[in-house]
């Protein structure tokens, strides 16, 4: 049975587990701006079905049901103008300030009380790694899959894709260093399990990842996956598709990281 509605303004896709007891922990996800790109799409891509436990796929602000007026190009048009600005920077913000309410609600929609893990996918996982920096929610596991972890490198492989150089600003520069979780490492205080595409944008994403990895505390773990890029599922991402053969090897893993 799968649940859709809208939590504190958010909108969910939740999976329930085999035996929803009020104890069972509770995992929540965001999706990318890559396939897949909406909650939907996100909880076709990575089920977790192995896991005892509430799956919670929120949709981020801008994408899905929040589609600016205009569609995914109002939003292309906006990155092109500025993505740090006017994209990536108020995207996770506005997903982190609005996670605590849309938990409470959650929790109490589905009376799921267990212990809280989160997953993110590259810019949700920029959303994940701001909600363990920026606020006092207690997470207990974290997954991160093709991970964004320093947006200054997020946004150069963006241009280096897109032929379009972005022009940094001091204030953009501000943002970047605030969103460099390299550099912020120390203040991440439990281990996280990042998974990788080895075809994925080596210095966009996959040296950031590296980097990351070797300053968590002891534990964390990094896995690259053969033959994957950064998309978790076929163009164009925003209804529920058919699990890529890529996406069920993230689905294992990430589920045997949660599990533990």
């Amino acid at each position: 049975m799968t649940l859709r509605g809208t939590a504190a303004g958010v909108p969910y896709i939740a999976l329930p587990p085999a035996d929803p007891t009020p104890d069972a922990p509770l995992v929540v996800a965001w999706h990318l701006l890559d396939p897949p790109r909406s909650e939907v799409a996100m909880a076709a891509a990575l089920p977790l079905n192995g896991l005892h436990a509430w799956r919670v796929y929120l949709g981020l602000p801008m994408t899905g049901d929040r589609m600016l007026p205009g569609g995914p190009e109002a939003l292309m048009k906006l990155a092109m103008e500025d993505a740090v600005m006017n994209v990536f920077e108020p995207l996770t913000r506005q997903a982190v300030a609005e996670f605590p309410a849309a938990l409470a609600e959650l929790r109490s929609l589905l009376d799921a009380h267990g212990p809280l893990s989160v997953v993110g996918g590259s810019i949700g996982s920029m959303t994940a790694l701001r909600l363990l920096t920026e606020t006092a929610v207690e997470v207990e596991r974290v997954a991160l899959v093709s991970p964004a972890v320093q947006l200054s490198a997020l946004v150069d492989a963006n241009s280096r894709m897109f032929g379009m150089p972005y022009a940094w600003t001091d204030e953009s520069r501000a943002v970047a260093d605030r969103l460099d979780f390299v550099a912020r490492a120390a203040e991440i205080e439990r281990p996280l399990l990042m998974v990788i595409g080895d075809e994925d944008d080596r210095e966009g994403f996959r040296d950031p990842a590296q980097r990351l990895w070797a300053a968590l505390p002891e534990g964390s773990s990094l896995v690259a996956i053969p033959g994957m890029g950064h998309a978790l599922a076929e163009e164009p991402g925003l209804e529920a598709a058919p699990q890529t053969a890529h996406a069920a090897q993230v689905d294992a893993i990430v589920t045997d990281w949660l599990s533990r």
